[in-house]
């Protein structure tokens, strides 16, 4: 319900400014472009995605895909194609237009890094965004966000088509510009939080241990979030597809604080929350130098 009052707010905003600029002419041209673009990217987004990551697809023999095998049949999914993204990040995302082409990923430093329980809490929040189609909102959300912007930004352009009795104030004109695509985004960031709480939730369903997904959250955003990302430094954008994702402020984050999501997913198994994690956890991670992890993808 609130997604799609969000939706809702969303079109009104882009309606308004359509109007107040260029009239049903102006509005039809962006949103049509931004549409264009959007379906593009809707159709290709898991293998772009998947390539900016150097991700590396694992098979049944990997110990990883098995897990993510159990957790999918859980779900009543769809298996997706699993990947590895070979970086000390602790972080995991899921990409596809749709459960039947779907595929998820993690890092090698969250298999490292985190306990089988708590991977498997990651990773049934991700098949969480699948069941849920969070791929499919926010691709609906980014093409009105986007045509908002492109009126704003050619605003003046379409406004000047018409006669004098139809170009905006000069004054409002240039606050629509300023304040529209501002709103729009704030708007996206609320609608891909709220996404964030109902994968969590659904996470913790197919997993049965909300706990454990708690404290895989801890850590995550814990000493390890500020290892280097690659993929981050050279696209922020890779940021918001992450489960924890590196943000300089709440405001700007396109998800909720995770001292929030913990304590939701602590209210939903009755307890407190769990004790700040350590920076090395040594109850599965394995050092280089004597083996690999127990979720190790090469591990058979």
């Amino acid at each position: 319900m609130k997604t799609a009052m969000l939706l809702a707010a969303l079109t009104a905003l882009f309606m308004g400014l359509g109007y107040m600029f260029g009239g049903t002419g102006g509005a039809v041209i962006a949103l049509v472009v931004a549409a264009g673009m959007n379906l593009f990217t809707f159709w290709n987004a898991d293998s772009i995605v998947l390539k900016m990551h150097n991700a590396r697809e694992v098979g049944p023999d990997s110990e990883f895909h098995r897990l993510v095998a159990e957790l999918a049949q859980r779900a009543q999914l769809p298996m997706p194609r699993v990947y590895v993204i070979d970086t000390d990040a602790p972080n995991a995302f899921a990409t596809g237009r749709d459960p039947e082409h779907a595929a998820v990923a993690a890092t090698t430093g969250l298999l490292n890094m985190l306990s089988r329980d708590e991977v498997a809490g990651v990773m049934a929040h991700e098949l969480g965004h699948v069941k849920n189609r969070d791929t499919l909102v926010m691709t609906m959300v980014a093409t009105i966000a986007g045509a908002i912007s492109m009126i704003a930004n050619f605003g003046m352009f379409f406004g000047h088509m018409g006669n004098s009795e139809d170009r905006p104030n000069p004054m409002a004109a240039i606050a629509a510009m300023v304040m529209a695509p501002f709103a729009a985004m704030i708007v996206q960031m609320a609608i891909s939080r709220t996404r964030e709480y109902g994968a969590d939730k659904a996470g913790a369903e197919i997993s049965g241990n909300p706990r454990a997904l708690a404290s895989a959250l801890q850590k995550i955003a814990g000493p390890a979030a500020h290892l280097r990302n690659p993929t981050v430094e050279r696209n922020p954008a890779a940021a918001q597809l992450y489960i924890v994702p590196s943000s300089v402020s709440d405001l700007f984050s396109t998800h909720p604080a995770t001292e929030k999501r913990i304590a939701a997913l602590m209210a939903m198994d009755g307890g407190a929350m769990p004790p700040r994690a350590q920076p090395r956890p040594a109850m599965t991670s394995v050092p280089r130098s004597a083996g690999r992890s127990a979720l190790d993808p090469n591990r058979r």
